[in-house]
């Protein structure tokens, strides 16, 4: 069989080599790019006669599906699959896995680094030392005591539900279903309108599909307190950015971290966003550590060599 990985891994070439090499025996072959694909055209010549796809972030075009007959497998190096056309995937009995599990706590440790940030402004305190602005300009809070309300509490909701609860903040919890593992870690679940109106801060941890998208607009910022922090670090579109934009220009929250948008970075445009004092960016980097890099990618090969071995793949996604 022909697996073929369209985009490089952020991993050493010694290390791909050597989670490569038994793709490359007992006959299979394994072809390795180390560039995103730029077009369609692109990622229909890198995937011509592949049985399985490697693939991160780099969203899949349709026609990679409707013109490779022999595929069997789409193996996404990443959490989320909404850059990939799933449904259409399984629609003919394509296999897709995702990586789940590689970035929980780089995910959960930027939502704690953003929000100490904010709250101890210190980004602004860097550059007020380098410009003769005082101690006495830079009074900040604390996590230890704080409400905090964790939207979604999947595996990277309760990593950072566990961080938060280790700084000594009391955890709310919004989610579809409550797991027990929520409940003795000491998450209240309460509806989506009482989490906003009592946290403190407000992070998001769902994933991004029909029914999570806009579930943070204009009515849900205004339920939230004057002085609350907005932390999101899951998807762009699953927040109404006119709405964020909003809230952060009147002063409706205390401030926003976000590492997500509705396009990538570096923005083509001049987005609004950017021009919130209020706003600490980041580029989508809370999955992107060297360690997350190093997990997902023995992830992504375990479950290619379980489906060229004909085994169970422990993440495979079914809709």
């Amino acid at each position: 069989m022909k697996t073929v990985l369209v985009e490089p891994l952020t991993i050493s070439q010694e290390k791909l080599q050597g989670l490569a090499k038994e793709l490359n025996e007992n006959g299979h072959v394994f072809v390795a790019y180390d560039s995103k694909p730029e077009n369609t055209d692109q990622w229909l010549e890198r995937t011509k006669d592949a049985d399985q796809i490697i693939l991160a972030n780099t969203k899949m075009p349709a026609e990679v599906i409707k013109e490779n007959p022999k595929l069997k497998y789409i193996n996404i190096a990443f959490t989320g699959t909404d850059h990939v056309p799933v449904d259409l995937a399984l629609e003919r009995d394509i296999i897709v896995s995702n990586a789940a599990g590689y970035s929980d706590q780089g995910v959960a440790e930027l939502v704690i680094g953003m929000t100490i940030n904010i709250l101890r402004d210190i980004k602004k305190a860097d550059w007020g030392t380098r410009n003769g602005m005082k101690t006495s300009d830079f009074l900040g809070q604390e996590i230890y005591g704080k409400k905090v309300g964790i939207i979604g509490t999947g595996n990277i909701g309760l990593r950072t539900a566990e961080l938060f609860k280790a700084f000594g903040a009391d955890l709310y919890g919004y989610n579809r279903s409550q797991s027990q593992k929520a409940k003795d870690l000491g998450i209240e679940f309460v509806s989506l309108d009482e989490l906003l109106e009592k946290s403190d801060i407000i992070t998001v941890h769902l994933p991004l599909n029909d029914s999570t998208r806009n579930t943070i607009g204009q009515a849900e910022f205004a339920k939230m307190k004057e002085t609350a922090i907005f932390v999101n670090c899951a998807r762009g579109p699953i927040v109404n950015t006119e709405a964020l934009v909003d809230a952060l220009k009147n002063k409706k929250i205390a401030g926003a971290a976000i590492d997500v948008y509705d396009t990538e970075p570096p923005f083509t445009n001049g987005e609004e966003i950017l021009d919130q004092d209020l706003a600490l960016l980041t580029p989508h980097i809370a999955y992107f550590t060297k360690e997350s890099m190093e997990k997902r990618a023995a992830i992504v090969f375990e479950n290619a060599l379980d489906f060229l071995n004909g085994r169970e793949i422990k993440t495979r996604v079914d809709k």
